[in-house]
């Protein structure tokens, strides 16, 4: 089992900044790859970026590409998601997940960012 803990939302003016965390227990952390997640109440589940058990690759939904960034460490057991130049439009509660086995199979419980304008 992996348990996913996020952290570091928050309110934001837009055009602000935002990092946030991820932070993973149980399994080793470094055998599995990892991804962040969006969801509105109006909106189903929307992929943001992901990131291979390495950190040597990447994946980012191309709308977002050039202002989200995604990384991890392994030492820390921990996966982050450097947000840039915020809109209105990306307020939602973020989520990140574990794909251990096949598929994203283990969810945290999300972190909110709301964006004002």
């Amino acid at each position: 089992q992996v348990q996913l803990v996020e952290s570091g939302g928050g309110l934001v003016q837009a055009g602000g900044s935002l990092k946030l965390s991820c932070v993973a227990s149980g399994r080793t952390f470094s055998s599995y790859s990892m991804g962040w997640f969006r969801q509105t109440p109006a909106k189903e589940r929307e992929f943001v970026a992901a990131i291979s058990w390495s950190g040597s690759t990447t994946y980012g939904e191309d709308s977002l590409k050039g202002r989200f960034t995604i990384s991890r460490d392994n030492e820390k057991n921990a996966i982050y998601l450097q947000m840039n130049d915020l809109q209105p439009e990306d307020t939602a509660l973020y989520v990140c997940a574990a794909e251990v086995g096949v598929g994203y199979d283990h969810w945290g419980r999300g972190t909110l960012v709301t964006v004002f304008s």
